[in-house]
């Protein structure tokens, strides 16, 4: 929720409560409203205590990390699904912000965020060792038995199976 809409709730509930039933109803609007601002406080701290316990940047898996991401998030959303907090890939103050988290095999997802909402993000995937290898043993194709584990498995598919 925004803060605009927030805030204009908050003014509303104490508007409300007035009219209704004066001081107390008063009363009750601001009780309500400082119990939510303390649900949101004591939401980002038990995110930001997570989060420092975890190495910066890192992420069990970048690829699941990339599936979960959609627009709109915010970095403390991010930093909940992480479970850790992100490496700066920008310079501070710089928009769009930029952060990076990175996994165990080296892939990599880079966040874009303009005004604190994740608007663009990047997967980077390294190259397997093998397919290194084979592009530059084989002047850029395939090795031989890239193809073979999968022609085995249609073959061993295509048997009767009429039982």
């Amino acid at each position: 929720m925004s803060a605009v809409i927030g805030w204009g709730l908050a003014l509303v509930a104490v508007v409300a409560g007035w009219l209704l039933y004066g001081w107390r109803g008063v009363l009750l609007a601001v009780t309500v409203t400082v119990f939510w601002l303390l649900l949101q406080f004591t939401r980002a701290l038990r995110a930001m205590r997570q989060a420092g316990q975890a190495p910066v940047g890192h992420v069990g898996s970048a690829v699941m990390l990339n599936a979960r991401l959609r627009r709109g998030l915010t970095l403390l959303q991010v930093i909940q699904m992480t479970r850790s907090l992100g490496e700066r890939a920008s310079a501070e103050g710089e928009e769009p912000e930029r952060w990076r988290w990175t996994d165990g095999g080296g892939s990599t997802v880079t966040l874009e965020l303009q005004r604190g909402r994740l608007q663009h993000w990047t997967l980077w995937r390294p190259q397997p060792p093998e397919a290194q290898a084979g592009e530059a043993s084989a002047g850029g194709t395939e090795p031989a038995a890239a193809g073979s584990a999968a022609d085995d498995a249609a073959a061993a598919g295509s048997g009767d199976r009429s039982r």
